[in-house]
């Protein structure tokens, strides 16, 4: 029968286990193709369920270089490709990606904008992750449409884009330069056909007559 006779055995064997957790870990957390996890799916993928246990494991899986924490409850496989335009959804729940960044992803606009932005039915606000603003502006609930799913992102769909700045435009929220916009990459039926689910305000009105 083997017997622990010094520390330094008890470190060993103590380390050697950790590593051993880890690398199980570590291979569960792959095998689950997922890019970006939050604490519950990384309880339920781990079925670790005590929370220190649980975070003291993200300390080590981002120490280990396999987790980014995107911010507290949120990280990024390290090794992941991950587009922008997901961790911005990812970030902020209830939102889809709209307004310039939209406008240029659509190629409506060729300015590249400095801020990833985002229509949301939750209150407005700016996150920040790796040296990039993520801006989220309100909208009603009842705007709240719209959304196609692209590359594993949702987003408003070009007329949709456009309708919302507008919209916010008329109220003072936002700012746009139809010089600077390509509406030849508009559908004009089917924006007209969105434009019935919007409050038909004067200043939104206004915007609209050098658009149709």
């Amino acid at each position: 029968m083997y017997t622990l006779d010094t520390r330094r055995d008890t470190l060993y064997i103590v380390e050697y286990m950790e590593t051993y957790n880890l690398a199980k870990i570590t291979k569960a957390v792959y095998d689950s193709e997922l890019k970006l996890f939050t604490t519950t799916s990384l309880r339920n993928i781990t079925e670790i369920n005590k929370e220190s246990s649980l975070f003291n494991l993200i300390s080590r899986l981002i120490k280990n270089n396999i987790f980014i924490k995107i911010e507290r409850g949120k990280y990024q496989l390290a090794k992941a490709v991950v587009h922008e335009f997901e961790i911005a959804n990812f970030l902020y729940d209830a939102s889809y990606i709209s307004f310039e960044s939209a406008l240029n992803f659509y190629g409506i606009l060729s300015q590249f904008p400095y801020e990833i932005t985002s229509a949301t039915s939750k209150k407005t606000i700016d996150k920040k992750f790796q040296n990039k603003v993520f801006a989220y502006t309100h909208i009603k609930k009842e705007l709240f449409w719209g959304i196609e799913k692209k590359n594993n992102f949702l987003i408003a769909s070009p007329e949709k884009t456009l309708l919302d700045q507008l919209y916010l435009t008329s109220k003072g929220i936002k700012a746009i330069n139809l010089d600077e916009y390509d509406l030849s990459k508009i559908n004009k039926t089917k924006l007209k056909q969105d434009l019935k689910k919007f409050p038909q305000t004067t200043n939104f009105k206004k915007l609209l007559e050098s658009v149709l």
